[in-house]
């Protein structure tokens, strides 16, 4: 390395110290690093915050679905004459506030036995507006029936960056479901016991 003289001849550029125009460098690679990490981590991010929603909500209709399933355990439902409205209706108010009750779908049958029912999710059919055209059936039995009832949910969804979508309906929509099968209490068909 020349010092001295031949340094001065060299000029200022020799006399930098050659550290620092390496970190220079460094920090160039850094920020092109990042960029390229950037949109991938902020897709996992945003994935994994739209996935949480829906296993929060998936929930919070289970718990609807549950709460909702007592009144026709107990036949609170069947001795007030609910009618298919007046039971979705009792239905959204165990909905929690942040659920639309105008997504809120419900389908309550009953069988001769637990074999007989038919757990498979629901076909649905759709008008050309895009919305469910299904015709749901509120057939809850008495005491001791063997009834399955259904909650369905349409939740809307917002597309994720990277082709990331949890939709499975029309319009950027998930269908969540909420199954209950359960046997009827042997209740009083006429005397409002169990509300």
């Amino acid at each position: 390395m020349a010092s001295g003289p031949d340094m001065d001849r060299l000029g200022p550029l020799a006399r930098r110290p050659r550290g620092r125009s390496l970190v220079r460098d460094q920090r160039g690679a850094t920020i092109i690093e990042f960029a390229a990490v950037a949109a991938p981590f902020m897709a996992l991010i945003i994935a994994t915050l739209q996935t949480a929603i829906v296993f929060f909500t998936q929930q919070a209709l289970e718990t609807s679905a549950e709460q909702t399933a007592r009144q026709l355990i107990v036949g609170s439902a069947q001795n007030s004459g609910m009618n298919q409205t007046s039971f979705r209706n009792a239905a959204c108010a165990n909905l929690p506030v942040f659920m639309d009750c105008n997504k809120l779908m419900i389908d309550v049958q009953n069988t001769a036995s637990f074999s007989a029912i038919s757990t498979v999710m629901p076909t649905l059919t759709y008008k050309p507006d895009g919305t469910v055209s299904n015709a749901w059936t509120f057939s809850p039995g008495g005491p001791g029936s063997i009834v399955i009832m259904r909650m369905m949910y349409q939740m809307p969804i917002v597309a994720g960056p990277l082709g990331f979508n949890l939709a499975n309906m029309n319009g950027n929509r998930r269908l969540l479901v909420a199954t209950s099968v359960f046997k009827a209490e042997p209740y009083d068909g006429g005397s409002g016991l169990g509300s």
